[in-house]
């Protein structure tokens, strides 16, 4: 079953489990995903759910936007998105998706806009070797030898790693663990990090290429406190048997 929702990145920290392990975590927001238009196969010829996040002044939106989201009886949102899922058929219009959707323990995607870091050379951008610094070498920073000599590929062919802009595109973060869900508080804990800079928007998703390494951690956590306690049990040397002392009169009468 396939579900995601819309979040904004607001920075990492770390928790601790009951055991004192440490995990590193991401703090995701996530306001509530108001459902403005359900996109249908007969119509748009699939099937989606557009929502809006985060409320905007209303005098920030156009005729255009005041018309959409007065259809759906919705105040003015600042984004709109589109989300896939099996479990968000039962939604309508006006229905709001919170951060509940999901629940700790769960493996996930994340989908963010990485940060840009400008035009960058080969050496930062891909990580090759640095040339010779000194005996007179000829290069230094160069990219090196980018094509071969002679017909019929005496180009540069596609693909080759120059210099170029790097940075500010789509990037996912595969298999990451859900720590927890508070949706009083509007977050999720991620456990690790997610592209993107802070107040940047997100999109969690389920796992499309779940893997069982994550979900193993969570059931350590369950049962490692049991664990231990089966393995006291059985190590710990059994209690000597305690008699009871006769009486006072039954030993001067013997």
């Amino acid at each position: 079953m396939m579900k995601s929702i819309i979040g904004r990145k607001m920075g990492m920290t770390q928790v601790f489990a009951e055991d004192g392990t440490m995990y590193p975590v991401t703090v995701i927001e996530v306001l509530p995903n108001v459902v403005t238009q359900l996109k249908t196969a007969d119509k748009e010829g699939y099937t989606a759910v557009q929502v809006g996040y985060e409320d905007e002044r209303e005098s920030r939106a156009n005729k255009c936007e005041k018309g959409h989201f007065a259809k759906a009886n919705v105040t003015p949102k600042k984004h709109l998105a589109e989300l896939h899922g099996d479990e968000l058929a039962g939604y309508k219009v006006g229905d709001a998706i919170t951060a509940d959707l999901f629940h700790a323990g769960e493996i996930v995607d994340v989908i963010g806009v990485s940060k840009g870091r400008g035009f960058l050379g080969s050496i930062q951008r891909y990580g090759h070797k640095i040339g010779p610094k000194g005996h007179g070498s000829g290069y230094h920073r160069g990219v090196g030898s980018m094509a071969l000599n002679g017909r019929p590929n005496n180009r540069v062919l596609p693909g080759k790693k120059m210099a170029g802009h790097h940075g500010n595109q789509s990037a996912t973060i595969l298999n990451l663990l859900v720590i927890k869900v508070d949706a009083e508080k509007n977050y999720i804990l991620v456990k690790g990090s997610v592209p993107g800079a802070k107040k940047s928007l997100v999109t969690i998703r389920s796992a499309v290429k779940e893997q069982l390494g994550e979900k193993q951690i969570v059931k350590d956590l369950i049962n490692r406190t049991p664990a231990v306690n089966a393995i006291k049990e059985e190590v710990a040397p059994a209690a000597p048997e305690v008699k009871e002392a006769p009486a006072v009169s039954e030993a001067k009468g013997e």
